[in-house]
């Protein structure tokens, strides 16, 4: 198995990344679609707008809200071992777009996928 690695969608996209694939629900502001080099977009395991609205990008609610997400992501057994897939070839790169690196749905969706 590659490695799975997170990294923001307005960092410059290298040949290192591997798979890129969005995980935000939301396009994210300023960036094109040519220039995000994006393999896929999986918005289906992106957080569901309820709970990205209540987490609100609020690190002191990061804890609930992993708890939160990782529920939803229950349901979505099939979708993300379509992704671990991608990741017996090469690397896959978790996109999103809030500015904090660390307290985002990336940090979880890559704990998920690394203990799938």
């Amino acid at each position: 198995m590659k490695t799975i690695k997170i990294k923001r969608i307005y960092d410059e996209p290298t040949k290192s990344d591997g798979y890129r694939v969005l995980v935000d629900r939301i396009w994210p502001r300023g960036i094109s679609k040519e220039d995000a080099k994006l393999d896929d977009w999986l918005k289906e395991i992106a957080p569901s707008t309820p709970l990205r609205k209540w987490f609100d990008h609020d690190p002191e609610k990061f804890e609930v809200f992993s708890e939160k997400y990782k529920l939803e992501l229950k349901d979505k057994t099939e979708i993300l071992t379509a992704l671990i897939a991608q990741n017996k070839t090469k690397s896959i790169n978790l996109l999103y777009g809030a500015k904090d690196t660390v307290h985002n749905q990336a940090v979880v969706l890559k704990e998920v996928l690394e203990n799938l």
